[in-house]
């Protein structure tokens, strides 16, 4: 007997076809174009069938459902028609926040993305000479500059800087280029796992390079390394431990040992220093964050680093580095299977002319980190004021943002929390409607209390949070804080 209702109610649904002659959805149908709108009553109609299959439809429910059929076509439509990818307010105080796009790109970047992209471009074009040039030249020269105490004897830039598509990729291409086929050696607690399970010795198996691990987990020698190399030796290799910390009884060689070695035994130093500061951060209050410009003084001779992250621009693993060791990475054929576009290159160098510039505050990472929790609670306590009971219940509490995106696994900065409790909701139910509104609201739950950090929430979103507040405050029945 419920198969034959479920029957006479499926017969009442209309075939696609009939839908299509709906003048709304016609007209739709002009806009968007045909086959849009057909995928969207599909959906749409199958999901009438299986509500009905399950029995959440009766001839009253369904009626009132195939009369309104035309607008929760265009819904649909609306919906598959949205782009993925788009922005959220990140309300975390995670700065670095890798799902959620790590480094948010300076204001200045769009412009030259913008009069790059809609034209053609010098991109390897050398206009001086009227002939083919090399993309990497657009951001070399401004790494020159940064780096302009590093020079050889004649005063000459020493170093030379090409960018990748990511900074697991500057290992592969490094580690390839300079000992495929030979050993290189790297110390146990420095065998690092980053984002997405990739280990630093997989990266390694897959530039042919073969490892050698030495000393232990918790301490490792000079003496290690050196007793290690052999005939088949090619690099050494230090990695950054940017995504975690070893404490205790623990014994690291110093770079001056490691440069030390490297120049007596004639072996190149390699360090893949990960999270990329160009700045010593010592004034942001994080320490034992190395920069770039460190290991490069130190005598490191290929440095590999992100772009994404300390650096605040976008994605790219950078490599800087002895002249020619970098010749022979722009020679490798991977290099021009991992090379970036010409957007990445327009971003990047529109970032690193802020640094040029000394215009630190144009870089929305450094700019966060630079915040006082002072400077937050005033803003926290803004927002606060803005809020209107009875349900919302919101309380300023003393807290810790942190730099996130596998860099400084230490540090952490002191901030003001808004924490909020719902008489009615859950703090995860509270969770989740924030992320359903538009755009979503990312934020932490801890303690049975929704807590939002404004250190990584952009000063002209506020008046967003402080509306999506008060809706959740006032409204009866919950739904997404629209």
């Amino acid at each position: 007997m419920l198969a034959s209702s479920h029957s006479v109610l499926l017969r009442r649904l209309p075939s696609t076809d009939e839908l299509l002659q709906h003048p709304e959805l016609r007209s739709l149908a002009a806009r968007d174009g045909h086959t849009a709108v057909v995928d969207a009553i599909r959906v749409v109609l199958a999901r009438l069938r299986h509500e009905i299959a399950e029995g959440g439809l009766d001839e009253n429910s369904l009626g009132l459902a195939l009369a309104g059929l035309p607008a929760v076509v265009e819904r649909q439509l609306r919906q598959s028609l949205a782009y993925s990818l788009g922005p959220v307010i990140n309300a975390t105080g995670v700065i670095l926040h890798t799902n959620l796009g790590r480094a948010p790109l300076a204001a200045a970047i769009f412009d030259h993305i913008r009069q790059t992209a809609l034209t053609y471009s010098n991109l390897e074009f050398d206009l001086a000479k009227g002939e083919r040039g090399k993309r990497d030249v657009h951001v070399d020269r401004l790494f020159q500059k940064l780096f302009t105490e590093l020079t050889d004897g004649a005063g000459k830039p020493a170093l030379s800087t090409i960018v990748v598509n990511n900074n697991a990729a500057a290992v592969l291409l490094a580690l390839n280029s300079l000992a495929e086929g030979g050993e290189v050696i790297v110390s146990r607690g420095e065998l690092v796992e980053i984002g997405g399970s990739f280990r630093i010795p997989d990266v390694m198996a897959k530039s042919q390079a073969t490892l050698r691990e030495v000393g232990t987990t918790n301490r490792t020698r000079i003496s290690d390394y050196e007793r290690a190399i052999t005939d088949r030796t090619r690099l050494l290799l230090r990695v950054h431990r940017s995504n975690f910390a070893i404490s205790g009884f623990t014994e690291q060689p110093s770079l001056r040992e490691l440069v030390e070695l490297s120049r007596r035994r004639d072996l190149p130093l390699m360090e893949d220093l990960g999270s990329g500061a160009l700045v010593d951060l010592q004034s942001f209050g994080i320490a034992n964050e190395p920069s770039v410009l460190d290991s490069l003084r130190a005598g490191v001779e290929l440095v590999t680093y992100s772009g994404d992250k300390l650096l605040g621009g976008p994605q790219a693993g950078l490599i800087t580095g002895r002249l020619d060791l970098v010749a022979r990475l722009r020679s490798n054929s991977l290099f021009r299977a991992l090379r970036v576009d010409k957007l990445t290159y327009a971003a990047l160098e529109a970032t690193l002319f802020a640094y040029v510039k000394g215009d630190h505050d144009a870089i929305p990472t450094l700019r966060m980190m630079q915040l006082s929790k002072d400077e937050i609670a005033q803003r926290a306590q803004a927002l606060a004021a803005q809020i209107t009971p009875p349900k919302l219940k919101l309380e300023l509490l003393d807290g810790q943002s942190v730099i996130g995106g596998g860099a400084a696994p230490t540090a952490v900065l002191p901030t003001c929390l808004i924490a909020l409790t719902h008489r009615d909701l859950s703090a995860d139910e509270l969770c989740t409607l924030l992320r359903d509104s538009d755009p979503p609201v990312i934020v932490r739950v801890e303690a049975g209390r929704v807590l939002l950090d404004l250190r990584t929430v952009f000063a002209e979103q506020d008046s967003e949070i402080a509306e999506k507040l008060n809706f959740l405050a006032r409204t009866d029945t919950p739904g997404p804080a629209e």
